[in-house]
């Protein structure tokens, strides 16, 4: 058994999120320069070069790379050898987004209820999920999501005959639906199977996957590269404003479901995708 102080998760949370949301990931940035290099749109390759100015700037002058810096999501790998002192885990992980938002001068954008909407004036709480896993270590990952591509997330409630196609037309649909809104070059995250709640867990977990990096299962990875060359090919462009790169990537993750259904989430984020992981 090990031992862990909830202090040093704290301070992990507090730093990673002041990192994403001023640097955006290697992975990320390789696919971005894959993308001015490919860009066929003159105006498409323009905006991408404006966007790649802002990342600079914001990695030099270390402030945000976008004024939305996001609600923090955070993915919590534990080993089931871990044993935590000094307090709460969820608590700790609420004060590691607290501490990181207010010393990085990062937006804070979070509303205590839905309807009356007072703004908590920290960023917390964020979204918090826990998976356990065998070992002693613990895995941290934020992912700062910021609303203007969140609103554009879709759930399918499939039936079973409609197959892979149906799958493929649900998720073009809604990238198209989405359009300039998501700020494209989009990277597209896609859950299929579980249920209604699980398979948008997926699709937002897929998105902490390294662009670029595909599915290990053969038919995955081909379907995340149909659809990656589908969504390019619907001319919504950098910035909306048309062109040949409106996708980075698309990460796909299954689950198992029920006989009865085929549940598909596409979960859309913008061409920063902000993503950050650390194992203590």
């Amino acid at each position: 058994m090990r031992t862990v102080q909830v202090s040093h998760i704290t301070d992990a949370v507090k730093e990673m999120c002041i990192q994403v949301n001023y640097e955006l990931s290697p992975d990320m940035c390789r696919v971005f320069e894959e993308a001015k290099r490919t860009e066929r749109s003159p105006l498409g390759r323009r905006i991408l070069e404006q966007l790649s100015q802002n990342l600079e700037i914001a990695a030099s002058d270390r402030i945000p790379i976008c004024q939305d810096t996001g609600m923090a999501v955070v993915f919590l790998e534990i080993g089931q050898e871990v044993h935590f002192e000094g307090g709460c885990l969820e608590d700790a992980v609420n004060e590691g987004i607290r501490k990181g938002y207010k010393e990085g001068y990062l937006r804070k954008s979070v509303v205590d209820d839905p309807i009356l909407r007072k703004n908590t004036g920290d960023n917390t709480p964020g979204v918090i999920h826990c998976r356990l896993v065998p070992g002693d270590q613990v895995k941290i990952t934020v992912a700062p999501k910021g609303f203007g591509s969140e609103n554009m997330s879709r759930v399918f409630m499939l039936k079973p005959a409609d197959g892979l196609e149906g799958v493929k037309n649900a998720v073009i649909k809604a990238v198209e639906d989405a359009g300039p809104n998501a700020c494209p070059p989009m990277v597209v995250g896609v859950g299929i199977g579980g249920t209604f709640e699980k398979c948008a867990l997926m699709a937002k977990h897929a998105l902490t996957r390294p662009a670029g990096e595909h599915s290990r299962i053969s038919w995955v990875k081909e379907l995340e590269e149909e659809l990656l060359f589908c969504i390019n090919g619907t001319g919504i462009g950098p910035g909306g404003l048309g062109g040949t790169t409106t996708a980075l990537a698309v990460n796909v993750e299954t689950y198992p479901t029920h006989i009865a259904g085929l549940p598909v989430a596409v979960n859309i984020c913008c061409h920063v995708n902000r993503h950050i992981s650390v194992t203590l």
